[in-house]
């Protein structure tokens, strides 16, 4: 029983340094950064002159195939010797892929630039077609405030004239009226006229006719003295 509790206990604490061990685990990955040697002559025995990156560019000068070595000039004039093994005829990977995320990145600047421009041109034809149904809107509308003001106008003139109109009826009315009283004295002027006329010739003949009859008395009264 004894042996069985120290068997589980151990097993235990494998399990749980095990476990301890997963936990402390880390993902790496090796470094792309690297540099050769540019030695004084074409051996691993001649001294460093610098440190040469991954992707630096050489000129070859001479090559020595029985040591592997070439003698190579940096750009900035160095000249000295490095391994055979480490020169490529292309550029390194990571050069090239810079190269190429570079020219991506200016493609990509370049159709983003083009898009802008599309997007300001558009938006400058749309802002210059609102200016000018805006412009159309206005003149619109001051037409209609004038064809408006024309209408209130004509509206006037024609409530004028129906006044007018009117007045006018009212005034034929008054003159026909005036003319039928006028024609009425005239009428009652001549009935006067005629009525004094025959009673001043009534009134002659009655002179006509009293007067000699009081003349004929009057001689005849003095007759008889």
């Amino acid at each position: 029983m004894m042996k069985f509790l120290a068997s589980l206990q151990f097993g235990s604490v494998c399990c749980l340094l095990f476990i301890m061990s997963l936990a402390q685990a880390e993902t790496r990955y090796v470094t792309d950064e690297f540099e050769i040697t540019l030695r004084s002559g074409p051996s691993s025995s001649h001294a460093i002159q610098r440190m040469l990156k991954s992707g630096t560019t050489l000129t070859v000068l001479e090559r020595d195939e029985d040591n592997g070595y070439s003698r190579v000039q940096t750009f900035g004039g160095t000249e000295g010797w490095v391994l055979n093994r480490y020169l490529m005829r292309e550029p390194a990977a990571r050069n090239q892929l810079e190269s190429l995320s570079s020219q991506l990145a200016k493609v990509t600047e370049g159709s983003l630039r083009v898009r802008v421009n599309a997007i300001k041109n558009t938006h400058d034809d749309a802002t210059k077609r609102i200016l000018a149904l805006e412009r159309e809107n206005k003149n619109l509308q001051d037409e209609l405030t004038n064809i408006k003001g024309i209408a209130a106008n004509v509206l006037a003139i024609d409530q004028q004239n129906d006044e007018l109109s009117q007045d006018l009826s009212e005034q034929e009315t008054q003159i026909n009226t005036l003319l039928e009283e006028n024609q009425m004295l005239k009428s009652d002027k001549q009935r006067d006229w005629f009525i004094a006329g025959a009673l001043v010739l009534l009134a002659g003949l009655f002179l006509g006719l009293v007067i000699p009859k009081i003349q004929w008395r009057k001689r005849s009264r003095y007759d008889s003295f």
